[in-house]
């Protein structure tokens, strides 16, 4: 090997790792790897003053009383303080509600997971591949190989006007073939809820309403982001594009404060929101856990069977590395209160 072929080298691999530290994470490193602090209130403030732009933070334990943590902002343009009590804009977490809407559904015959896309949306479909075989439950498992319609170059998610999801993906290739893979889509529960609405005659929200949160007493939980007053609501944030602000240009998610996601998540995991057979329905289609994102906004919704533990998270947060941030600080609340429980 030549001294100029051995220089090459040299630069190449000092290039590559001076490439790799740029794009590395450190914060977050940091993050994880620092001692914990003495409590969850200790890992919130850190969390809002290196990354966040607010944090709130519901825990409830066994047959303990919650617990309420925030730092940072609810609206930093106005000066108000995060609030653990605040709307926020729940994201995906909302397909938690759809999917059991499904198993609740087809418990009851109302709707069969047998059922395609075609049977529902026969003129709208005839573009889309597989839509003969597509079922419900394929939907709901993210198993039907629709794309993704918000990965479209289509979509975008400011603006007034936008072609409709079906509009978007009409015509394109399926990423799979129905049944053979899994690619999470936010076109399946798009579809999902039309379908509900369909089969009922009304809206899936009204039905969530009166079967879900009512026997629960949810009184916080809302179909989406028109139906409360804006002021009730976190202020998003999204790193690169402040300031921005989801709610005012979209309504596809439901809005919950914290704690009302929380019990819907107890109930959800414990089984005292199903029947039996309802129950046997949902754990054959959906997952008991959720993150979300959107635009200013991210969330984890998660229960510990270990510590019989539900932690839901929010941040009015997006964009850049702030995710890594979200995730590392829930990681750390949960090792937490696992010490704190030995």
């Amino acid at each position: 090997m030549t001294k100029r072929q051995i220089s090459f080298i040299s630069f190449s691999v000092i290039a590559t790792v001076a490439s790799l530290w740029l794009f590395v994470p450190w914060g977050i490193v940091k993050t994880r790897l620092m001692p914990l602090p003495g409590g969850v209130q200790e890992q919130v403030d850190y969390s809002a003053a290196h990354g966040l732009y607010g944090v709130t933070v519901y825990i409830q334990r066994s047959d303990r009383a919650p617990e309420f943590y925030a730092s940072g902002w609810k609206d930093a343009v106005n000066k108000v303080p995060a609030d653990p009590h605040a709307l926020f804009e729940i994201a995906s977490i909302t397909k938690l509600y759809i999917a059991t809407a499904v198993a609740k559904l087809a418990d009851n015959g109302t709707l069969s997971l047998n059922d395609t896309l075609i049977d529902f949306f026969p003129k709208e479909a005839q573009r889309i591949e597989y839509a003969d075989q597509i079922t419900v439950a394929q939907m709901v498992q993210h198993r039907s190989g629709l794309r993704n319609f918000t990965d479209e170059p289509e979509f975008s998610w400011v603006g007034e006007a936008h072609p409709k999801p079906l509009e978007i993906i009409a015509g394109k290739p399926a990423e799979f073939a129905p049944g053979t893979g899994h690619h999470y889509s936010n076109t399946n529960y798009y579809l999902l809820a039309r379908i509900i609405d369909q089969t009922l005659g009304y809206s899936h929200k009204a039905y969530i309403s009166n079967t879900i949160l009512k026997p629960l007493g949810l009184t916080n939980t809302y179909g989406s982001f028109h139906e409360v007053a804006p002021e009730k609501i976190a202020s998003g944030y999204d790193v690169g594009s402040y300031p921005f602000d989801f709610k005012l240009i979209n309504d596809c998610c439901m809005v919950a404060t914290a704690e009302d996601v929380g019990i819907f998540l107890r109930a959800l995991n414990d089984g005292t929101l199903f029947t039996a057979s309802e129950q046997a329905i949902y754990a054959s289609i959906y997952a008991y856990e959720h993150t979300g994102l959107l635009p200013g906004y991210s969330s984890i919704a998660r229960y510990d069977k270990d510590i019989d533990t539900v932690v839901v998270l929010f941040s009015n947060t997006s964009g850049g590395k702030s995710w890594g941030m979200v995730e590392a600080t829930y990681d750390r609340i949960l090792q937490i209160l696992r010490k704190r429980g030995a």
